[in-house]
């Protein structure tokens, strides 16, 4: 399978965040679309590894912050390649905060959407959560980013590995969830089997 025929699909990007008692935490997802019209309801898809999806589901409650065109990659790599299990992403961040005291981004983002989780379903590999809109804001003018935008001219390219000064490649570890695949070739269509990204998303172990 040709992971990047996927890839064409239209998408968004987007920080999702939400607040369970006095921890904040947030995280990086594609998936955030309307699904019903008064109420209003928007569906978000979470990763069931990443802290803020089990924070969700204890809460109940989320902000959708939708990254505009000037995004940078610090930004997405900033909460989309590090775990609030381990890091706490606002620590040196002071960003504003919704109704429900929930952080979201009021820079490179154009809006932003407030919901409370009425329905939750475990897909396997991620959530999905339907949400009732309870607010929503325009932050700015700017274009919004869209999936393709980030895989083709924000995300780095992956460089090539040599295996100089007697390295030696012994396996690849997804930059996205750690999943570790063993060997020293990764299929260039390879997929990761917890998160579904593609190769593009591993780097190299060495020995």
């Amino acid at each position: 399978m040709d992971k990047k025929a996927i890839y064409n699909l239209t998408y968004g990007v987007f920080m999702v965040s939400t607040k369970a008692g006095d921890v904040i935490n947030g995280c990086i997802t594609n998936t955030c679309i309307q699904v019903a019209n008064n109420p209003v309801r928007i569906a978000v898809s979470v990763l069931n590894s990443n802290y803020t999806c089990e924070l969700i589901k204890k809460s109940g409650i989320l902000a959708v912050s939708i990254l505009d065109s000037d995004c940078t990659f610090e930004s997405i790599k900033h909460f989309g390649f590090q775990s609030g299990r381990d890091v706490n992403k606002f620590s040196n961040i002071t960003p504003p905060t919704d109704n429900e005291g929930i952080p979201y981004l009021g820079w490179q983002s154009c809006a932003v959407i407030s919901g409370k989780v009425v329905e939750k379903h475990d897909l396997g590999t991620h959530t999905l959560f339907i949400a009732e809109v309870t607010d929503a804001k325009v932050l700015s003018e700017k274009e919004p980013l869209t999936y393709a935008q980030y895989q083709n001219e924000i995300k780095p390219k992956p460089k090539k590995d040599d295996e100089s000064n007697g390295r030696k490649i012994v396996g690849w570890r997804c930059k996205i969830c750690n999943y570790v695949y063993e060997g020293s070739e990764l299929p260039k269509d390879y997929v990761c089997p917890v998160c579904g990204h593609g190769a593009d998303d591993f780097e190299p172990i060495y020995a």
